[in-house]
């Protein structure tokens, strides 16, 4: 018998033995989950399937019924109205599942559902990994269809399509029907002009040829009055608002083209030139589909991230019951229950547990994020290894997610200057084209005024400018979402065209060129009569009481056993407190005692200072190759800090900064930012974007540090979601890689459109060469700019 599993071909593990009669002969299984599946598949006559696979079967996973009571979670009626659409008795709902691999599992999918009697119809999509499926829910529940491609080893669940996505989908088949009309009805109207060409030359009959002109008419107008109308909607559209736009040179070509044609029809006179109009409409609309879909795939990146949230939510009630609703119905201090491999609903607070976390969808990075109890844990991020409860604290648009999608989005719809100008430019373009277009005409009806109108057409089309239009936008859009993937989430329109310009970088120090992550580096006791163990105890029981960044340096050390009162925190200062016999403070050296150190803290007993405390802050591993990389680009760095200590000249020297400020407050910062702005320096400022407001908004550019879900409050320009310095690097190399790409993108339009004018203007293109040559100017700068997608 072979050692391999006949349903997933995976290796029969040793002393396992089961099988399944597959055409009179037994088959070896892996597992129970291949077994059940693959009897299922024989029972319910479906063994073809295992002819005809090209691509072995994805392992089984047999459900347990926690899954299955999660599958029934589906039926849930608020539930479904995210995901089904009913209309009389017919419900129809769109599925993702996973392990469709060819054909064979099409049909196996398709013959296992419509085994169910109220499944009227089932589409599957074996691209895309979807089945759409039409069904009586009434009669049996969604739950049941999903149970049912488990049985055949496929897991199913609800596919989320937001509105951006459907109408994404709409346009692409508002493209597809215009262009099946303008195609079929093309080749119809080609048939009887190359019918009335030959005509020509063996003398047809004029009622005939007439008869062609009406029938060419007829096969024509669907093509006009359907597929090329929402070129002169546009148009009007844009007239309407004061807009000279793409669509209007265009339309006046197609439009006075038909109008010419009809004319000469009902007249009986002239030329028609009803194929070449079909086949210019046909062409133009293949071109703009072309571009459509070129565009969707820019912008695919920077889709709506509410994809990335799940349906169903389990809470916990009073009796400590799970209860799965619908996530949307999720509200503050609700306790939600997460297991391990699920997504995270809404941002909350872990309560109980301990776990790992995916937060690649907001940081790039996908190395796992250890949390522990009080750590926050933000919606669309996958829960790993661990069972964790937590406590909600931000609903709806106050998640991360959505101010990260809101945030994108801005940025992505404010208008750069560079974008305005190239508007205005191809405004000024278009109105010169119709001039210059007008001037053709006339010129050539004194020449040779049979062919004055279609070279005028020719130059209408030609030049018009879309591809200048589309230079800059696609660039930003495809740079803003290589970035976003990388968790370098840009806030303002004009990061990019900015960062090209920087000749400063100014950096905060702690948590950004350090870790942020204090230890004890040194101890010197000044009063003998305490040992260094009951210093250490004392400091650890004060700062128990912190949150300062300082404190968790103490977290190693055991908290000594007295019982403190009067607890207070001085802000700026440290932390005071009391037992039955002294007064302990902890905090800023120099609190109570004039002496200069360079200690970072003390301890005072009865407000006589009896130990120092010194600290170091790890230098970041990626901040030494960030300031060479910096610096090699001739850019300058620089330091400034509120640390009075002399841990910031230590830093600056490991790091070779250009210079360092210490003891910095934030008008300090602010005043150095502007001091080197008024020298003609452009300046970056990179911080941790909760202190740095003040210097933020004086820096040209402003980069934070990760700020939690504090991040749309920040004043910063960009957001570091992970963190990372290298980061800063990339950002660079993408902005400089966007200019370059614009400066080619503006140079490939503008060169076509300077060189073809002349050409059109002196009768050397011919129409269709005219629409071929615009679609694929568009096509190429689009391309051209998809290239940043892969930075």
């Amino acid at each position: 018998m072979s050692n391999s599993c006949f349903h997933c071909l995976e290796s029969v593990p040793n002393g396992f033995s089961a099988s399944v009669i597959i055409d009179d002969k037994a088959q070896p299984m892996c597992c129970i989950g291949c077994q059940a599946v693959a009897q299922n598949i024989v029972d319910q006559g479906m063994t073809d399937y295992y002819k005809y696979r090209t691509v072995r079967a994805g392992k089984v996973e047999q459900l347990v019924p926690e899954q299955l009571a999660f599958i029934k979670s589906y039926d849930n009626e608020d539930i479904q109205d995210e995901f089904i659409a009913t209309n009389d008795s017919i419900s129809e709902v769109l599925l993702s599942v996973e392990g469709i691999t060819c054909a064979a599992c099409a049909w196996l999918i398709e013959k296992q559902l419509l085994n169910l009697k109220t499944v009227k119809r089932v589409d599957v999509n074996t691209s895309t990994n979807r089945a759409m499926i039409q069904w009586d829910k009434t009669r049996t529940p969604l739950s049941e269809i999903i149970t049912a491609l488990a049985k055949i080893g496929y897991k199913a669940y609800p596919f989320q399509s937001d509105i951006e996505a459907q109408q994404k989908q709409q346009t692409a088949k508002a493209y597809i029907r215009r262009l099946g009309v303008a195609g079929l009805m093309t080749m119809q109207v080609m048939m009887f002009a190359f019918a009335m060409y030959f005509g020509m030359f063996s003398g047809m009959d004029s009622n005939f040829e007439q008869y062609f002109r009406w029938i060419s008419l007829v096969l024509a107008s669907p093509v006009i009055l359907y597929s090329a109308l929402p070129f002169l909607t546009n148009a009007i559209n844009g007239l309407k608002s004061k807009q000279l736009n793409m669509d209007l040179p265009v339309s006046l070509a197609i439009f006075g083209a038909y109008g010419a044609s009809c004319y000469a029809t009902f007249m009986e006179v002239g030329e028609v030139y009803f194929e070449s109009v079909c086949m210019f409409t046909f062409l133009l609309l293949l071109g703009k589909y072309l571009e459509f879909r070129a565009r969707l795939k820019a912008s695919e990146f920077t889709a709506n991230l509410q994809k990335l949230l799940p349906l169903t939510a389990r809470t916990m009630n009073d009796n400590g019951e799970e209860l799965i609703i619908a996530a949307k119905k999720l509200k503050l201090n609700d306790l939600v229950l997460i297991k391990a491999g699920e997504t995270i609903p809404a941002d909350g607070e872990l309560v109980k547990g301990k776990t790992t976390v995916d937060e690649s969808m907001m940081t790039g990075e996908h190395q796992p994020v250890t949390k522990f109890i009080g750590h926050n844990v933000y919606a669309g991020c996958v829960n790993h290894d661990g069972v964790i409860e937590i406590k909600i604290n931000k609903i709806g648009q106050n998640t991360l997610l959505n101010q990260i999608i809101r945030l994108q989005h801005n940025a992505l719809t404010k208008r750069p200057k560079l974008v305005e100008i190239t508007d205005k430019v191809a405004q000024w373009f278009i109105a010169s084209l119709l001039i210059f277009a007008s001037i053709t005409a006339i010129g050539w009806y004194q020449i040779a005024p049979e062919h004055a109108f279609w070279i005028t057409i020719s130059v209408l089309v030609a030049t018009c400018p879309c591809a200048l239009s589309l230079a800059i936008p696609t660039a930003l859009t495809c740079a803003v979402a290589t970035l976003t993937r990388k968790g370098i989430l840009i806030k303002q329109a004009h990061v990019l065209e900015t960062l090209s310009q920087i000749t400063l970088f100014a950096f905060d120090k702690t948590g950004t060129l350090t870790q942020g992550k204090f230890s004890l580096d040194a101890v010197d006791i000044l009063d003998k009569q305490y040992t260094k163990g009951q210093i250490l105890e004392i400091a650890a029981m004060l700062e128990s009481y912190s949150e300062h960044p300082i404190a968790s340096a103490f977290n190693e050390f055991t908290p000594a056993q007295r019982t403190f009162v009067d607890v207070e925190i001085h802000p700026g200062l440290g932390i005071s407190a009391q037992d039955d016999m002294n007064h302990y403070a902890i905090g800023k050296s120099g609190w109570f005692d004039s002496k200069k150190t360079n200690a970072q803290a003390s301890l005072y007993i009865n407000k006589q200072v009896v130990a120092r405390f010194y600290f170091i802050d790890k230098i970041k591993k990626d901040a030494k190759q960030l300031v060479d990389s910096l610096q090699s680009q001739k850019l300058t760095c620089h330091m400034l800090t509120g640390d009075a200590s002399d841990a910031g000249q230590k830093i600056a020297k490991q790091l070779k900064l250009n210079s360092v400020q210490s003891g910095c407050s934030p008008q300090d910062k602010q005043t150095a930012v502007e001091q080197w702005a008024s020298q003609n320096e452009v300046v970056a400022m990179v911080g941790d974007g909760v202190n740095d407001s003040p210097v933020f908004a004086s820096a040209h550019l402003s980069i934070a540090m990760e700020t939690g879900a504090d991040i749309s409050k920040n004043s910063a320009d960009v957001v570091l979601l992970n963190s990372d310095l290298a980061s800063i690097d990339h950002l660079l190399n993408v902005a400089k890689q966007t200019r370059r790409i614009i400066k080619q993108n503006l140079a490939l339009s503008l060169l076509y459109n300077g060189s073809i004018l002349p050409l059109a203007a002196l009768g050397l293109v011919a129409p269709w060469m005219a629409v071929i040559g615009m679609s694929a100017s568009s096509i190429i700068v689009i391309c051209n700019s998809l290239r940043l997608l892969k930075l």
